[in-house]
């Protein structure tokens, strides 16, 4: 057995030198009671002995006594070489301690009574949608290409930053985000997505839901009016709803958000949340006419406009789509983006690009109360970032998505027909099938999670009914042999859905 350094701490225990009863007898004393009221768990490592004597300041002869008591009690075992150890026999036969009496209660105060929670969040509660599975299988939305990911490079570049000095590897870092990582994202989004801007406009964040906060926190009182696409992301809808704002649902056609149609529900409306390089979930691309049209309604509100450009960065045919924020003349939009998506979930690495107007009130926001996140994946992303790893990758994975989105459309064409009707996108990591009549599509959904492919109903991003029916399918976390195989178990799918009920 390979031997574990340290141990539990003991030095918590009192021993009195001027009492009657021997140290050692009360050390032994003191390690059974943890023992027994389960403070020290079955197969817990015990210090040395001589650890012990130093916390304790006790010679080592009187641990070495206490720790022979406890074992001939059978509490705990020693193994040569390997160290003392509370014994395993307690796992399944530890003695009960006698029942405390409970600690009196102020008057009113109900033993079953439910938490005290905030009224936004007690009201609001229900209207939380639990987050999508991520399990890298077909087809889960939103997940990159982790086999395609270069982690020998990113590897080395970790390493390096490791031995770094150490204000940067272990400090608290700017709230505001590592310089350097600022300076090229922006110098990315100006060359790649038309979005001039300065690094003193980028606010680091800990992924795109935090930044969603943060922007709720900053600029909406409880009972504002969110203009949000309907169906609409999951993840930022919680993120408001939270803050406390009234979600005006709009709806969303082939030339994305209709403004008039939000207007005519609510006029006054203090934030738009928006996707306009790749609608979630739809996979439409907001015409320029009605970019025009919601950033003139947004000026005419006095409203903010948050765009998150989710996915943006991948454009299978020709070049990915303009922002938003890239003709915002008066400073009415801020841009959200994600290196989750272009990189890997778990660097819980995101930005904020905020209007001028706003760089003095994020600042002190972040400085109040924001966490801020760890400098040295920052430094080794901005590394990462300049010296050109980042822009070969985005390269790299726009190609390979186009291929996997090809092969789900082609296995789909073969193998769905009459069933689900796979609609092809210009951008991003999934798509959208149309449900064929007869079809149901939470039936489709469970049978498809009983056999290991995930699918997602439209529904579920839809704060009210729409008249549309389908799935959202991710392809690009997937290999195209994959890919195959799922459409294979979705034809199987739809196969038992025609023949046999759903069990219930």
């Amino acid at each position: 057995m390979v031997k574990k350094t340290g141990g539990v701490l003991l030095s918590a225990l009192k021993l009195d030198a001027a009492a009657d009863k021997p140290l050692s007898a009360q050390l032994a004393s003191g390690i059974r009671d943890l023992v027994l009221n389960g403070a020290l768990r079955a197969g817990d490592r015990l210090p040395a002995t001589r650890t012990v004597a130093d916390d304790l300041g006790v010679s080592r002869t009187t641990v070495i006594e206490a720790f022979a008591r406890l074992t001939e009690e059978g509490l705990v075992v020693s193994r040569t070489g390997a160290g003392t150890y509370v014994s395993q026999a307690l796992a399944d036969h530890r003695p009960q301690a006698t029942a405390a009496p409970a600690p009196p209660r102020a008057p009113g105060i109900s033993a079953a009574a439910e938490p005290r929670l905030s009224r936004v969040i007690a009201q609001r509660s229900e209207a939380f949608d639990e987050r999508l599975v991520h399990a890298p299988r077909a087809f889960t939305t939103a997940m990159p290409a982790f086999d395609a990911f270069p982690m020998a490079l990113w590897s080395r570049h970790v390493a390096k930053h490791w031995r770094a000095r150490r204000d940067i590897v272990m400090g608290y870092g700017d709230v505001r985000g590592y310089g350097p990582l600022r300076r090229a994202i922006a110098a990315h989004l100006r060359a790649n997505r038309a979005i001039a801007c300065e690094a003193d406009q980028v606010f680091i964040v800990n992924g795109a839901q935090h930044g969603f906060q943060l922007v709720g926190n900053l600029l909406l009182d409880p009972g504002d009016a969110v203009w949000f696409e309907n169906p609409g992301a999951i993840g930022a809808r919680n993120c408001f709803t939270a803050a406390g704002a009234r979600l005006v649902p709009v709806p969303v056609d082939a030339e994305g958000l209709v403004v008039e149609e939000g207007v005519r529900r609510a006029g006054d409306f203090r934030l738009a949340f928006v996707t306009p390089s790749h609608q979630q979930p739809l996979g439409s691309t907001m015409s320029l006419a009605r970019r025009l049209a919601l950033l003139s309604a947004a000026d005419a509100a006095d409203a903010w406009i948050v765009e998150d450009d989710y996915d943006g960065e991948f454009c299978h045919r020709g070049r990915p789509p303009p922002t938003l924020k890239s003709i915002d003349v008066a400073g009415r939009v801020i841009y959200v983006g994600t290196f989750s998506k272009t990189l890997f979930p778990a660097l819980r690495l995101g930005y904020l690009v905020v209007p001028p107007g706003l760089v003095p009130v994020f600042e002190k926001l972040m400085s109040a109360f924001a966490p801020g996140v760890p400098s040295n994946p920052q430094a080794v992303l901005a590394d990462f970032m300049d010296e050109g790893h980042f822009a070969a990758h985005i390269r790299r994975m726009r190609k390979l998505y186009s291929e996997r989105h090809d092969a789900l459309l082609d296995a789909a064409r073969a193998r769905l027909a009459g069933a689900l009707d796979v609609m092809p996108t210009e951008t991003g990591l999934h798509t959208i099938a149309r449900l064929a009549d007869g079809f149901d599509e939470t039936d489709v959904t469970e049978r498809a999670w009983a056999r290991s492919v995930t699918v997602v109903p439209l529904s579920r991003f839809c704060l009210e009914p729409v008249a549309e029916r389908g799935l959202v399918l991710g392809f690009s976390g997937v290999r195209v042999e994959e890919i195959a195989k799922g459409v294979g178990v979705l034809a199987d799918v739809f196969d038992d859905a025609r023949r046999l009920p759903l069990a219930g």
